[in-house]
């Protein structure tokens, strides 16, 4: 697909002003890639707890959680691989760490609990793993690493929240480990508007392409379902 660009990376380098995207774009940063043929789904934190704007955690995620459901409903249509991601410790928070020290909110997130379980309106299914994580990133003591590789996965989509915590650091580490990443905006979420566009501004100036959920269901419909769901 050539049209990355019209996908919302110029809206994001927009946002600061047309100054600072000449800047950036003047110096090398925020070049355009194309996705891979393999891609996989990384629903983040869409659990009851981060999508109820009334919990300690959570915020207006509606729009969020509705344009993920239109993904994980393409993707499911290409047998595309989907992976959800939740945060939920001991009762005693013993496994909770520096997080929950620097979190103090985070205490609400505790294994057995209604406010760890995803969010029903994205229902996930019996072969999309529910992987249980205690720290931002989803690839820091978790099996999702070994699970891409052998997938022979070459593209992240990433949706979820927040956009400024624990999705920025799922695409800091999907560009480290090689990634190419999609990051669709309508489909994250973060409880400040300007936390939001900031980690977007960044995402897109160094780690991948910021796009609309438009350009990702173009793409997630363009693949062959054959091609996507053979292992190597």
């Amino acid at each position: 697909m050539k049209d990355i660009q019209q996908g919302g990376g110029n809206k994001v380098l927009d946002h600061f002003g047309p100054e600072a995207r000449e800047f950036l774009e003047r110096k090398g940063f925020g070049r355009s890639i194309e996705p891979g043929t393999r891609p996989a789904v990384i629903v983040i934190d869409l659990s009851k707890a981060f999508t109820d704007p009334t919990s300690d955690v959570g915020s207006d995620l509606d729009l969020v959680v509705a344009g993920t459901r239109q993904i994980l409903d393409a993707a499911r249509r290409k047998a595309v691989p989907i992976f959800f991601f939740r945060i939920a410790y001991r009762h005693d928070l013993s496994d909770a760490g520096i997080f929950y020290l620097k979190q103090p909110a985070l205490a609400i997130l505790k294994e057995g609990t209604d406010a760890v379980e995803i969010d029903e309106r994205l229902a996930p299914g019996p072969d999309e793993p529910v992987i249980t994580k205690k720290a931002a990133s989803p690839f820091f003591g978790t099996t999702l690493g070994p699970s891409l590789i052998r997938l022979g996965i070459d593209t992240l989509v990433l949706t979820g929240c927040s956009t400024s915590g624990c999705v920025r650091a799922a695409a800091v580490d999907g560009y480290s480990y090689g990634y190419r990443l999609l990051v669709p905006a309508d489909c994250v979420g973060d409880r400040t508007p300007e936390a939001h566009q900031a980690n977007l501004f960044d995402i897109q100036t160094k780690m991948g392409e910021v796009v609309d959920m438009a350009y990702v269901l173009r793409y997630l419909d363009s693949l062959s379902t054959e091609s996507v769901a053979a292992v190597p």
